[in-house]
């Protein structure tokens, strides 16, 4: 059985510092900009900056907590 919130957390967490990292290369090397340009229509308020970098992390760990939450929340009501 899934625990929902340590899926959820565990996500969360690695997503977040993905968005944060990613971010602060491209700032630097320009590395991953298609993509974080992306990511800009899909989190509002974010952009490649610093702020930008502290506005996905924060919109990537509920974003991904809250997906992967529900998907253990229905993985476990399934079995």
């Amino acid at each position: 059985m899934l625990v929902p919130s340590k899926l959820g957390l565990a996500g969360g967490v690695i997503w977040a510092l993905c968005m944060f990292v990613t971010t602060i290369i491209s700032i630097h090397t320009g590395y991953a900009e298609l993509f974080l340009q992306t990511m800009q229509g899909v989190y509002p308020g974010y952009s490649i900056s610093w702020g930008g970098s502290i506005v996905g992390l924060i919109y990537g760990f509920f974003d991904v907590f809250i997906g992967l939450y529900l998907l253990a929340w229905f993985y476990n009501k399934l079995i």
